[in-house]
């Protein structure tokens, strides 16, 4: 259990190493009296450090908190009646996790680590009984769930393979950047075969389009290091992508 994990996590560290998490906009809130905060630092706790494999939560599990990636990515699937796994997401650090429990009370999907990773813990029952007490609190709360929620839009549509690994690797460098991390210079913490997965491609697929992008010139790949070489090509490719859904 995530809550039996978790240890106090101090505010001053929260301002050094996570000025770049989304949860910074609760942790180091604006407005909020020195006693509000300070009430609101004792419910934010600090997982244990996870390992490759290692789940933060299963499909079914009971919705006790919500997450904040610290370090590391994650993975978030489920497992369809055939008993295959379809990859739904990969989460960075600073971006949150568990939102998927809120509504029915238990995690409609399952959230592994793929790399060495950690991730701050907000018991949502204690979050929910402070925000009711704190004026402005639950507002902070709606706005950055919100926020979170808006960024989850899969690629939909009948796309090419080209336009969506574009897509993906637009997407990818620019929530990296956004988090502080080179937008340019990308370790691929995931597999070809869970990116495959996630675009709803074959492996081979990934491979061979990446291959072709680097002969282009706008990529150069080494196993899972990724250098994006040519931002603008692909930045066309994917906008044409993501228009078709407008």
């Amino acid at each position: 259990m995530a809550s039996s994990q978790a240890q106090p996590l101090d505010l001053r560290e929260l301002k050094r190493v996570c000025s770049n998490c989304s949860l910074k906009e609760l942790c180091v809130p604006m407005g909020l009296a020195r006693a509000e905060v300070e009430r609101l630092d004792k419910v934010v706790e600090k997982s244990k450090t996870l390992h490759g494999g290692d789940h933060l939560f299963r499909k079914g599990d009971a919705m006790r908190s919500i997450y904040a990636v610290r370090s590391g990515t994650f993975k978030s699937y489920a497992v369809n009646r055939e008993g295959e796994e379809q990859v739904i997401g990969f989460h960075l650090p600073g971006e949150l996790v568990g939102l998927d429990a809120i509504h029915p009370d238990y995690h409609q999907c399952s959230v592994v680590a793929l790399d060495t990773a950690s991730a701050c813990v907000l018991p949502f029952q204690q979050l929910s009984e402070l925000a009711s007490n704190i004026p402005g609190l639950q507002r902070q709360i709606m706005r950055l769930l919100s926020k979170e929620i808006s960024a989850m839009v899969p690629l939909a549509g009948d796309h090419s393979a080209e336009e969506r690994m574009a897509t993906f690797l637009q997407d990818l460098a620019k929530r990296l950047g956004e988090r502080g991390y080179s937008a340019t210079d990308i370790h691929l913490a995931m597999s070809r075969r869970d990116i495959a997965n996630y675009l709803r491609l074959a492996t081979e697929t990934v491979s061979r389009v990446l291959k072709k992008f680097q002969n282009k010139g706008w990529i150069a790949v080494d196993r899972r290091h990724l250098r994006i070489l040519d931002q603008q090509a692909l930045g066309e490719l994917a906008k044409d992508s993501l228009s078709e859904q407008d």
